[in-house]
């Protein structure tokens, strides 16, 4: 198993069972805590094959180099961090894709996963990456003509994903929650349920250039339904979007950048895919970019104090 000391204990995980122990009886001192955050997302390119509305992911090309991410992950990994889940943008169409996950898996510790919208996961693609995915996510926004409306794909080829995927490694449920999709929900986790998923993951809408965040009307539906939820499927939601639900967190001191920070496509560190405020990635590393956006944030909220 692997360790790693934060503000909470000596917290140990593994990444094939995804068992984890906190010692919580032990509090070591600030000084040996872990440097790097708990998990990184890594968005390896922006390019994507489909159009949705609400997307986050910025629209000009970009792609990272598999040297850069792998000496990134290599830092990431001797720093304390636990997993990486990769993302775009589409992650399956960058060029190294399957090379990237393979050598992430054999020359780190870390628990490798991915976030795909399904459509590519063709036999062979799966066949390839057997035995260097700890976990997967596959991005299911509605049923039927919603999903097909709000994806332009056809829902058919996404139960296809869905059943490629299932032999690839346990996986989850992610679902945009918007106005479209907040009826759709009791579906989604039947669905979640039928095909053997382990999450059904809640993204309440986040506001872009193109689409507000979710309204009162969506939130307050959101809440009910949660509150009555007695699926089978666990359920998970975003950070960002987790205000007013009952979410549980094991690890309450771990927080901002000590639990979780992104990379974009262009090399830029942030402590979320949605965040304006950036570091850039330079030949220092990651750690060092990290450290920078510390600063950021500490001298932001001196000036606000």
């Amino acid at each position: 198993m692997k360790s790693r000391i934060g503000p909470n204990g000596v917290h140990l995980f593994d990444r094939l069972s995804g068992l984890n122990v906190l010692l919580d009886e032990l509090r070591p001192k600030e000084a040996a805590w872990s440097s790097s955050p708990r998990q990184v997302s890594i968005a390896l390119t922006n390019v994507c094959d489909l159009h949705c509305g609400y997307c986050y992911a910025p629209k000009h090309k970009a792609s990272l180099r598999t040297g850069q991410v792998l000496g990134w992950l290599k830092e990431l990994d001797t720093e304390g961090c636990l997993g990486i889940g990769f993302g775009g943008g589409e992650p399956t169409l960058h060029s190294d894709f399957v090379d990237i996950c393979k050598r992430a898996a054999g020359e780190t510790q870390l628990a490798v996963t991915f976030t795909t919208h399904g459509h590519r996961l063709t036999p062979q693609l799966v066949e390839h990456l057997k035995g260097s995915i700890h976990f997967a996510r596959i991005s299911v926004d509605g049923v039927g003509r919603t999903y097909e409306k709000q994806r332009g794909k056809q829902f058919a080829s996404l139960l296809r994903g869905m059943e490629s995927i299932a032999t690839l490694s346990p996986f989850g449920i992610n679902i945009v929650v918007n106005e479209c999709t907040v009826t759709e929900l009791d579906a989604i986790s039947e669905l979640a349920q039928k095909v053997g998923a382990s999450e059904l993951l809640l993204l309440p809408q986040q506001a872009t250039t193109v689409v507000a965040s979710i309204d009162e009307v969506v939130g307050r539906a959101l809440q009910d339904w949660v509150t009555n939820y007695r699926g089978k499927v666990r359920l998970a939601v975003s950070e960002a979007g987790a205000a007013g639900l009952p979410t549980c967190d094991p690890l309450p001191d771990e927080r901002g950048l000590q639990a979780y920070a992104h990379i974009d496509a262009s090399g830029m560190l942030r402590a979320s895919s949605y965040s304006p405020v950036g570091a850039k990635i330079v030949d220092a590393g990651v750690l060092s970019a990290l450290k920078q956006l510390r600063n950021t944030f500490e001298i932001k909220r001196e000036r606000q104090s």
